[in-house]
């Protein structure tokens, strides 16, 4: 049994309470139950909610919930209704697993339990695939538009930084000169870099260096910092941006949070957040991890905050990865308070970070590798700009897009996939980032001739498919 767990302010419809619902269980396998706090299940659009999918409502007592241990307890809602918790307490009454934390859609906040069977055993993890990424999307063959990477090779004065860094590689790795440059390159004191593995590295010693009371991730975004904080043992609160526009209101984020991270831009909506709306969510006992991973595909790097050591807790990241095209190289760093970084660098192995990475750190920071990465983020607007005016009308382009991909919505969206591959394109799937849904669809950004070709195929592919529906 998938026991949901649900709080909701009065008044909520059915229709935001089914929205929340779908956004963390789209696709349940087997029988589910709402529950609530009994106040809450005599409102009118939760007993429609659950009289439209068939499922049983149970309210609880205040002071039963209030007895139930949950991960993320509020201070502000036990002084209103009586008790801490009411989504993940009510989910947790039957004494089921946690496999969704508590997740805020709105006016409603959500989380989801599995009861065990009769031996014991999980009946289903109702949740999202927190680990499938775009390369899972391509194969030989296919046009590459599921990963967001430059998609031509390293340019020519790289490679040669690259090759040379080969011949240094019998030496152990110095980070130094690396460090010193990331440094100097954002204003920052050597002290508060840290050189990783790939930028995603840093959500793994993030996981272990550090022991949230609260988490919240913003969602849709990357997967890989909630993946990384679950495989270490912390719960997860989901803060769910509304759809169409997904822009992040700093007063949704809870106060209690003591570690926050989002991305920005976005990944996978392409939104670009306000630098200000996030320099609000800092405050001293709160790490604010802030992953710019795709900060410099946008020219100036307008909201980016790798400059702003003055703000308590922040924790930026960043890649080479988007605009060099280094996926296979893995290097990233962050930027962050000195104690901060050093506390993760002590989670990290002796030489974490290869010696062809460190030359490409510090070749890539450098004054004239910034100039050029400035032009290529010209490029690349001016590129998304012809990719935008090519796609034919019945597709949903889905926010305000700055980054180098976009995210679509299209009638039958798992189905366009397929046949995209079968015409030889490859596109990211949506259905993985929470809060999305398998109509979603992120596309990277390439040339003018790609795109209009990408665009072509796609009317193809939607004409059977809206004919179809149409008849119906």
């Amino acid at each position: 049994m998938i026991v949901v767990g649900i709080g909701a302010r009065p008044g909520a419809s059915a229709d935001e309470l089914l929205a929340a619902v779908d956004a963390v269980l789209p696709a349940p396998e087997g029988p589910v139950r709402l529950a609530t706090l009994d106040s809450r299940a005599a409102e009118p659009g939760l007993r429609e909610a659950a009289a439209r999918r068939g499922w049983p409502l149970t309210g609880h007592p205040a002071a039963t919930l209030a007895a139930v241990p949950v991960p993320a307890p509020s201070v502000r809602v036990a002084a209103a209704v009586g008790t801490a918790s009411v989504a993940e307490a009510a989910a947790l009454l039957e004494g089921g697993r946690l496999v969704v934390g508590k997740t805020v859609h709105g006016r409603v906040t959500v989380a989801v339990a599995v009861e065990p069977d009769v031996q014991g055993n999980d009946l289903r993890q109702p949740d999202v695939d927190l680990r499938h990424h775009g390369d899972a999307e391509v194969a030989p063959g296919l046009v590459d538009l599921a990963v967001n990477v430059r998609a031509d090779a390293p340019p020519p004065w790289l490679r040669a930084v690259l090759v040379d860094a080969l011949d240094a590689s019998a030496a152990y790795p110095d980070p130094r000169p690396a460090r010193a440059a990331v440094a100097a390159a954002h204003g920052r004191d050597p002290a508060e870099v840290l050189l990783t593995a790939g930028a995603a590295e840093t959500f793994t010693l993030v996981g272990r260096a550090l022991r949230p009371r609260r988490a919240v991730v913003v969602h849709p975004s990357f997967t890989e910092p909630e993946a990384a904080l679950r495989a270490a043992g912390h719960p997860v609160e989901r803060l769910l941006l509304p759809a169409p526009g997904y822009r992040l209101d700093p007063a949704a984020v809870p106060a209690g949070a003591d570690l926050v991270v989002v991305g920005n831009p976005t990944n996978p909506t392409s939104v670009l957040h306000p630098a200000a709306d996030l320099a609000a969510l800092a405050r001293p006992g709160r790490v604010l991890l802030v992953d710019e991973a795709f900060a410099d595909t946008v020219p100036g790097e307008p909201e980016s905050l790798t400059g702003r050591s003055d703000l308590p807790g922040l924790l930026v990241v960043r890649s080479l990865t988007k605009t060099w095209g280094l996926a296979g190289l893995r290097v990233g760093y962050a930027l962050g308070p000195a104690e901060l970084v050093a506390a993760l660098a002590a989670q990290q192995p002796h030489w974490p970070v290869s010696t062809p990475a460190l030359a490409a750190l510090t070749a890539c920071t450098g004054p004239a590798a910034r100039a050029e990465a400035e032009e290529v983020a010209h490029q690349l607007t001016a590129h998304r700009t012809a990719l935008l005016a090519a796609l034919p009308p019945a597709v949903e382009v889905v926010a305000d897009p700055r980054s180098s991909f976009l995210l679509l919505r299209v009638r039958e969206g798992a189905r366009v996939r397929e046949r995209l591959r079968e015409r030889g394109w490859a596109v990211r799937r949506g259905d993985t980032f929470p809060g999305l849904t398998s109509d979603h669809l992120r596309i990277a950004v390439r040339d003018p001739e790609t795109s209009r070709a990408f665009a072509s195929a796609l009317a193809e592919t939607l004409d059977p498919i809206i004919t179809t529906e149409e008849v119906r």
